[in-house]
């Protein structure tokens, strides 16, 4: 299976980033020990990350035809960003939403997400074991 991995806006800054919210790994790290995980073993897993909402689309957009399956993390555009909704479901992909803190615990405006809907599933406050849980949902579905 061919899964692409996306990551929002701020997530280049994990491990400076509040560590007492997105813990000290970098994404660097959590890429690393996911890669070293026996789930991915047999799969091809691609990293993108973007501060930028049209790359972020763009890169959805290219996955027609190069991936069997999507992760992302929007970060903050969670919560507002129907242009990445639209795109997930555009390209008909599964998806799996990934949240490395609690969403649902932290500020008002955190715990709507307008991606949701168009996913999979949505996994929220596992840390990078939220990774892990995307990939398996998607070798399941």
């Amino acid at each position: 299976m061919k899964i692409l991995i996306i990551n929002g806006p701020n997530l280049n800054l994990l491990g400076i980033r509040e560590p007492e919210i997105y813990g000290n790994e970098s994404l660097s790290d959590i890429e690393n020990w996911l890669n070293e995980q026996l789930e991915v073993a047999d799969h091809s897993i691609t990293w993108f990350q973007s501060n930028h909402e049209g790359e972020l689309i763009d890169r959805i957009q290219e996955a027609r035809g190069n991936a069997d399956g999507i992760i992302i993390n929007p970060g903050a555009f969670t919560h507002y960003s129907y242009a990445i909704r639209d795109a997930i479901a555009a390209v008909n992909i599964p998806t799996v939403e990934v949240h490395l803190s609690n969403i649902h615990d932290r500020e008002d405006f955190r715990k709507v997400s307008v991606i949701k809907d168009v996913c999979l599933n949505q996994f929220s406050g596992l840390g990078k074991t939220g990774y892990l849980k995307g990939i398996q949902q998607l070798i399941i579905f």
